[in-house]
């Protein structure tokens, strides 16, 4: 015989039971439940932020490893480390200022044929140069190995402007790079304007019309710097050359810093010159023609024996401009990493 239901349990009872069986969380429990979640993501986060940034800092590693086999690649071919950009300075279509004109070729395309771009290097017309019609669509390329996945800045084409802002007449286009070359300690290019030769002068591995050996670099290759980074979030650079006549301009949201002349959009330097002190990558005060990078704690910078090597931004500031020079003689203390 089946057991009967007690008296006591009503029909509206049972029903009460089963409402209260199927309710859900409370107010308070769900609450409790979002803060956890909540607070698990905000302990994740960073690190997926941070692992993010690991695997573009690699990136550019791998980048500026390219770059420096191109150089050296360049060398072997040469025998001798390619210009920091060309530059015929007595041309009558030089800039009466810079003294810089055509072809204006940059240190970047000049080792495309030995980075797997050789095609782009042989359509390249040396006579015209870098503001020659008939290298409009190469000089104006993305070329994603010099471009750093860190920076913010833009990746398409910018039109090449003069010191006041107004694009220049023959309207040409240059594709981005964020790397720029080392030239030494002092900006050759606003303290000695109106010089043709700035041997001399400028105390790095790469500069206008350069030919340097490795020889030459007497403090040592693994001590000197010859290519770092500098984000087109704060000014304009291109891997192709320099236009005469052409300024790099600077976003304004990044930085008070003035424009540079053209030899800014593919070189850099490090100071101190008569008017500034060093500026080590990443310095807030650093200008368009210094390297800067968008790694939120150092640079990578590639150095003449072919390494590549973090540089933290709070380098000593004398190591750093030590490791720009190639004869300085020097005696870095401690390693600029």
């Amino acid at each position: 015989m089946l057991a009967s239901r007690p008296m006591w349990l009503s029909r509206g009872g049972v029903a009460r039971l089963a409402n209260k069986a199927k309710a859900g969380f409370t107010l308070v429990e769900l609450l409790v439940v979002i803060a956890i979640i909540g607070g698990l993501i905000g302990l994740l986060l960073p690190a997926v932020q941070a692992a993010r940034e690991a695997g573009r800092r690699t990136r550019c590693a791998n980048s500026l490893k390219q770059i420096a086999t191109g150089l050296h690649s360049f060398m072997t071919a040469k025998q001798r480390f390619p210009a920091g950009y060309l530059a015929t300075t007595n041309s009558p279509q030089r800039d009466p200022t810079t003294h810089d004109g055509p072809p204006g070729t940059g240190w970047g395309l000049a080792i495309a044929a030995f980075m797997e771009e050789s095609a782009l290097s042989d359509a390249y017309n040396t006579i015209q140069g870098v503001a020659g019609a008939a290298n409009t669509s190469i000089v104006s390329r993305p070329i994603a190995t010099f471009l750093c996945a860190s920076s913010t800045g833009p990746r398409t084409p910018f039109a090449v402007t003069g010191s006041d802002g107004t694009p220049l007449a023959s309207g040409v286009m240059l594709g981005r790079s964020d790397y720029v070359a080392n030239a030494g300690q002092a900006d050759v290019w606003n303290s000695n304007t109106g010089r043709d030769e700035w041997n001399g002068l400028a105390t790095g591995p790469l500069y206008r019309n350069s030919m340097v050996r490795p020889g030459d670099v007497m403090d040592g290759l693994s001590q000197t710097v010859f290519i770092g980074e500098h984000s087109q979030a704060l000014s304009q650079k291109s891997w192709a050359g320099v236009v005469a006549g052409g300024w790099s301009q600077v976003d304004r949201a990044m930085s008070t810093a003035s424009a540079g002349p053209g030899a800014t959009f593919v070189l850099s330097h490090s100071g101190p010159t008569s008017g500034g002190p060093v500026h080590t990558p990443n310095d807030p005060g650093g200008h368009c023609d210094q390297m800067f990078s968008q790694h939120p704690a150092g640079s990578n910078v590639a150095y003449g024996d072919g390494g590549v090597r973090f540089v933290v931004a709070d380098v000593d500031p004398t190591n750093w401009a030590a490791t720009c020079t190639i004869a300085g003689g020097e005696k870095v203390s401690q390693s600029p990493q």
